[in-house]
């Protein structure tokens, strides 16, 4: 049978320090602040969501820091395949790279779900033309029509190129750090410290039930940071300076978060916070006693949503892409523009299921992220083994950007890891529903016929050669 092509085309290396952090820093920031900040403070309280934020926060960036070790030594297309292949070999570089392609792909699902949503509270009452209803939620044609438009034109960035994307995603990132600077700075002035209260949200099972709900948020909304490893080759920067810029991303996320929870928590009381949709565009509108503002903060939401799609483009494309130059996906998806020198066919695909995920109307929004969400935990686990395997089997592989202490935090990302992933178990307070658990399911299955057919039609023998010469 024949082999995937192997293409003389590269790609190419243009992406600055700016351009990067931009990137990572735009994919973890989102359209999430927005629309779950007031959940956050509602099931933890206020304090117990800044804390959960910040003990999530921690494991992500002891799981970064594992990544920007091996990212300096490793500086290849495809992060995660290349790092777990090297430590564990074949198989598992496959699940590690199939289980954070899921959730590149919930992101990009949740980002053309969220736009058609944001776009209500700037149009009220747009949404016309019942198509279905789906879980008791009514399916609009123009409100779908918003979404599929919105993937297009992401898929269209992503198409012309990596330069063209970098430069959407740094113009976009400064408006929404500008929108975030005023409304931190009015809620200090303006926030009134006894609207904190509760510190601690008392739930049903406790407290600690609370914070638990909340810290299952924080994987999907820090993913991102993990784009940095996927479009290495594409990155013109010193292999250590990879590893620093990708942690500085790490870190401006968890005081992002943080800062954004203090405010709105500052702005607006518990009954404010009950009865708001949108509550960190209620609580700018709040604190600046006037419209435009709220109108402004949901601007900045649609500037997340856009770094957020735009990044997760790049990152999964590049996946996808990987996983194809490897033979472990059909021949197609390695491809790249002869021009433009982007994996044209793996960036179709993730335009296509973008454009499918509207159709399904907002409840799908939830279903999608939670599955993702274990995708992504599952693969920083692969990750995090994979440091550790390769710090004690090659111990003297020359690592640029190389952690101190590096068992210990090793070892401390692979039982955090552990442990978020144990969060959507069975038996937990943010156990995954059964909707949930068929989406996760039903992408597994896919993979291991994906995984099957290429074996057979490339054979191990290919797939090992390839990965070699790149290591």
């Amino acid at each position: 049978m024949t082999a995937p092509s192997s293409e003389q085309d590269k790609l190419v290396r243009v992406l600055a320090r700016g351009d990067v952090l931009a990137l990572a820093f735009g994919a973890m920031i989102g359209w999430g602040w927005i629309v779950l900040t007031g959940t956050a403070i509602q099931s933890a309280g206020s304090l117990g969501a800044i804390l959960a934020f910040i003990v999530g926060g921690l494991a992500i960036v002891l799981v970064g820091l594992t990544y920007a070790e091996l990212a300096s030594a490793m500086p290849k297309v495809g992060g995660e395949h290349v790092y777990s292949y090297r430590a564990l070999g074949h198989l598992p570089s496959f699940l590690c790279t199939w289980a954070i392609i899921l959730g590149y792909l919930s992101v990009v699902a949740f980002e053309a779900v969220a736009l058609p949503t944001v776009i209500e509270h700037l149009a009220p009452n747009y949404a016309v033309g019942h198509l279905w209803t789906i879980a008791g939620w009514e399916v609009k044609a123009t409100w779908v029509a918003v979404g599929v438009g919105g993937s297009l034109a992401m898929m269209l960035i992503n198409y012309f190129g990596v330069t063209t994307a970098s430069l959407v995603q740094k113009v976009v990132t400064g408006m929404i750090l500008l929108a975030g600077v005023m409304f931190v700075t009015g809620s200090l002035f303006e926030g009134e410290a006894i609207n904190m209260m509760p510190l601690f949200a008392q739930g049903d099972n406790g407290t600690m039930a609370g914070i638990i709900a909340v810290l299952v948020m924080v994987p999907f909304l820090f993913v991102g940071f993990d784009v940095i490893p996927q479009a290495a080759e594409e990155i013109n920067l010193p292999y250590k300076a990879i590893g620093k810029v990708l942690m500085l991303s790490v870190i401006l996320a968890v005081v992002w978060y943080a800062l954004i929870i203090l405010a709105t928590s500052l702005a607006l009381d518990s009954s404010e916070l009950a009865a708001s949709s949108l509550s960190v565009p209620d609580a700018m509108g709040a604190l600046f006693n006037a419209s435009w503002a709220s109108n402004l903060m949901v601007v900045a939401g649609i500037a997340g949503i856009i770094t957020s799609w735009n990044a997760f483009y790049i990152g999964g494309s590049r996946a996808i892409y990987a996983l194809a130059k490897a033979g472990m996906l059909p021949a197609p998806f390695g491809k790249l523009h002869p021009r433009y020198k982007t994996p044209t066919n793996a960036i179709f695909l993730m335009g296509f299921l973008s454009c499918i995920a509207p159709f399904f109307g907002r409840p799908a929004l939830v279903w999608i992220v939670n599955a993702g969400g274990l995708g992504i935990v599952i693969a920083y686990l692969f990750v995090a083994i994979s440091f550790m395997v390769l710090r004690v089997r090659e111990p003297d592989m020359p690592r640029p950007f190389r952690i101190r202490h590096g068992k210990l935090c090793g070892t401390l990302a692979i039982v955090l890891s552990f442990g978020m992933a144990c969060l959507y178990l069975p038996g937990s307070p943010a156990a995954l529903s059964g909707a949930e658990w068929s989406i996760f399911a039903g992408w597994s299955v896919l993979g291991i016929a994906l995984y099957i057919h290429a074996l057979y039609t490339y054979g191990r023998a290919y797939s090992d050669r390839h990965m070699m010469a790149d290591l």
